[in-house]
């Protein structure tokens, strides 16, 4: 049986109608334009079914440090695939990955691997309840942290739900969600200490755990400030809550991690998407006393936590191949090309002459249709008219050769350097001007 059928996109289209709800099974390859179908990859260059070629800045959702096809991680992996995928044993390649991981945070006393960042949040939540007793969790309004039900509260909040600023509603994504899911999650207002604070404060005894995002995507990605993590931390010592960093994106941004310039240390750590070096994963890292929970003690366990393929040694070769040679020196070239690509889209915009902006930290960027940058949730939220205008941007995009995040969005990989910035610069700039009339009043 052959892998390739021949098939274009527009018949990989109407087919996947028939068999997948939506015709995917990820909304966020949705926008306004055709579904897309990739042929294959290599380095930071994708090819789609029907020949087009396009430099990748989304790299999966930032999930590729090394983009595709990376040859130390493909001998690796071939190797260990000859040797199984998937074992009801321990392997050494879990003990080595975990070895590497610990070694890049003093905040990594012990990790446990699951199978996504969705997992490693959940795991983070149930560990916080199982360690403190309480049953809340505060989060920023309109934060991503995966698809737990929990975690999705004010994920989407819109304007005629969410409340008066200072004390946002928690409001459920999905169409279903048990009330009592919001009814155990506190939402706080990004960046703004005093205002988190009084929320918090009306729940001292109920909040297992403080969850943030260093650079929140869906915020904007505009970093969190260090005033902010410090009043978190702060406030969770001070009341017996837990300090939780969802790093599954920014992990990229430091060696270890954002948090390690930040000024505090959290508790948890979430992880997943470049730590697998392609492949699905997730984890979950922390202090050892927290991280106790999941081991056998005396009383039994106090959280089982399981997962048919939760560090099988496919991802923890791959994981340990593309973190081992991602080390201080390459985090710091590719942080330097993010302040490059941000500095020259910013003139690209400037050269435009639309409202528009570029937001990030380290290796991670955002464009937004917006005249100043976002500093909160509410001020990203897009209008209709800056919705449309952002999916004709990215079609105009893809015309030329180039493929972002669908929300605007560009994580870097190491294969590129400063000619593949500067094409995005000038495809950027060439899109803007192509959707001017779309942000006219």
């Amino acid at each position: 049986m052959t892998a390739i059928s021949g098939a274009t996109g527009a018949m990989l289209i109407e087919r996947a109608k028939k068999v997948l709800p939506g015709g995917v099974s990820r909304n966020t390859l949705l926008y306004d334009g055709p579904l897309r179908y990739v042929r294959h990859g290599k380095g930071c260059k994708v090819v789609d079914v029907d020949g087009r070629e396009y430099i990748d800045f989304a790299n999966n959702v930032a999930a590729h440090i090394h983009g595709h096809a990376y040859g130390p991680i493909v001998r690796a992996v071939t190797d260990q695939l000859q040797r199984g995928t998937a074992f009801t044993m321990a392997t050494e390649a879990e003990v080595r990955f975990a070895e590497h991981l610990c070694s890049r945070s003093a905040a990594f006393e012990k990790i446990r691997f699951v199978n996504s960042g969705t997992e490693a949040v959940m795991a983070g939540m149930k560990a916080a309840r199982a360690y403190t007793g309480r049953p809340k969790i505060a989060k920023v309004e309109g934060s991503y942290h995966g698809t737990y039900d929990f975690a999705e509260v004010s994920q989407g909040s819109r304007p005629e739900d969410w409340g008066e600023a200072d004390h946002p509603v928690a409001v459920p994504l999905a169409e279903g969600t048990p009330p009592a899911v919001t009814d155990n999650m506190v939402v706080l207002p990004f960046n703004d200490a005093e205002k988190a604070i009084a929320i918090l404060d009306a729940h001292r005894h109920e909040i297992a755990c403080i969850l943030v995002d260093p650079v929140p995507h869906r915020i904007g990605m505009m970093p969190v400030s260090r005033t902010f993590t410090k009043a978190m931390r702060h406030w969770a010592d001070r009341n017996g809550a837990l300090l939780m960093f969802d790093e599954v994106i920014t992990f990229r941004n430091g060696y270890g991690g954002v948090q390690e310039d930040l000024g505090v240390r959290p508790d948890l750590t979430s992880l997943g998407k470049m730590i697998g070096g392609g492949f699905p994963v997730g984890a979950l890292a922390g202090r050892d006393e927290v991280m106790a929970v999941f081991a056998q003690g005396e009383k039994g366990l106090r959280l089982p936590l399981a997962g048919t393929f939760s560090a099988n040694p496919v991802t923890m070769t791959a994981g340990f191949v593309a973190m081992s040679l991602f080390g201080p020196e390459s985090v710091a070239q590719l942080n330097r090309l993010g302040d490059y690509a941000r500095i020259s889209i910013a003139e690209a915009i400037r050269a435009a002459d639309v409202p528009a902006c570029v937001c990030g930290a380290g290796s991670l960027l955002r464009l937004h249709l917006k005249d100043k940058p976002p500093r909160n949730y509410r001020e990203a939220y897009p209008s209709a008219k800056e919705k449309k205008a952002m999916g004709a941007l990215i079609a105009a995009l893809y015309d030329r050769g180039v493929m972002l995040i669908h929300t605007g969005s560009a994580a870097l990989s190491t294969p590129m350097g400063r000619d593949e910035i500067d094409r995005l610069c000038s495809a950027v700039h060439g899109s803007l001007v192509s959707i001017r009339p779309l942000l006219e009043d």
